[in-house]
């Protein structure tokens, strides 16, 4: 009778270094390796069983850093048999049963399934069985197929809930959560193209409404500054704070007065240095409008800035 490793996850918690998030990881479906705490195995074994994991990913052209947590691929082992070889040296032998999921941890929705058949032997149960992992090839056929039905579904995902997707960020926006906003938008992937275009319709539209209300918001905190202190010190400081507006903000030309006026009340032994603060500040701007990647960086800067760990509730592979 097969032993049962692991049973099924009602609890799946998904831990997440977002300083690992890459640029060019925006746009592409990632499938993030996940094992379930009540997987029986010693820690060497479970992380001979992320590495393939990683590698099955990889192969299949959806590995990468953890952009968006939502989709995985996990893994359940059954033992078969397990026979000991009389020595010396005495060995191991065991017969396993892998079962890998692809899904959607918060829908918790299964998207493809592959069960795989191994063979391991070595001097221990450990040693066996990652021999047995060992001996699984990346780049099966079957491992493909299965690969290729989750991305496929993943795909129709995202065309059946663009809309609703939509819908999600423009009410982030309406409670001025921009960077969510665009995080959101941001992680679509690129091959379901007609969601994707929707979704860099809308990405420009809320990253002007981002830049313009922080323009508002960084204006207001230079002028308080400059308001308690009309001195040389007094400028600069509001000039760091204007310098963090983007070059495309709606509210530039208000920036642009408010520097002049406090470049009037400059006296004549101050101005020196005070160009030179204004020539830094336009070469920024000036460097800021070379930016391509300002939606992605937004992104990223949001990840960065979430918890480390992600709870999902509810999880089951039926």
């Amino acid at each position: 009778m097969k032993k049962i490793i692991v049973g099924f996850i009602f609890l799946f918690v998904f831990s997440l270094s977002y300083t690992q998030v890459k640029l060019d990881d925006f746009g592409r479906i990632i499938l993030n390796s996940y094992l379930s705490d009540k997987l029986e195995l010693s820690t060497e074994v479970k992380n001979t069983l992320l590495t393939k994991l990683d590698q099955i990913s990889s192969s299949n052209g959806m590995g990468g850093s953890h952009v968006n947590p939502r989709f995985i691929i996990t893994a359940n082992i059954l033992v078969g048999s397990k026979d000991v070889i009389a020595g010396p040296p005495q060995m191991i032998a065991l017969n396993i049963e892998i079962s890998l999921f692809i899904g959607d941890a918060i829908e918790n929705t299964i998207y493809s399934t592959i069960i795989l058949k191994a063979k391991g032997v070595g001097t221990n149960e450990n040693k066996a069985f990652i021999d047995a992992l060992n001996s699984i090839n990346p780049k099966n056929k079957d491992i493909s197929d299965f690969i290729l039905e989750g991305k496929t579904k993943i795909i129709n995902y995202y065309s059946s809930k663009c809309d609703f997707i939509l819908k999600e960020a423009q009410s982030l926006v309406n409670q001025d959560k921009y960077e969510e906003a665009i995080c959101k938008l941001s992680i679509i992937p690129d091959v379901c193209k007609e969601c994707y275009f929707k979704s860099q319709d809308t990405l420009s539209s809320i990253y002007q409404k981002k830049i313009d209300n922080d323009c508002k918001n960084k204006l207001t905190q230079a002028k308080s500054v400059w308001g308690t202190q009309q001195t040389q010190q007094g400028a600069e400081k509001a000039l760091e704070i204007l310098s963090q507006i983007k070059p495309s903000a709606s509210c530039q030309s208000d920036v642009k007065s408010f520097l002049k006026l406090m470049n009037d009340k400059l006296i004549a032994n101050e101005k020196a240095e005070w160009d030179f603060k204004m020539k830094q500040y336009k070469d920024a701007l000036e460097l800021e409008k070379l930016n391509a990647n300002v939606y992605k960086e937004v992104a990223i800067e949001y990840l960065k800035n979430q918890p480390k760990i992600i709870t999902y509730n509810n999880i089951y592979w039926r």
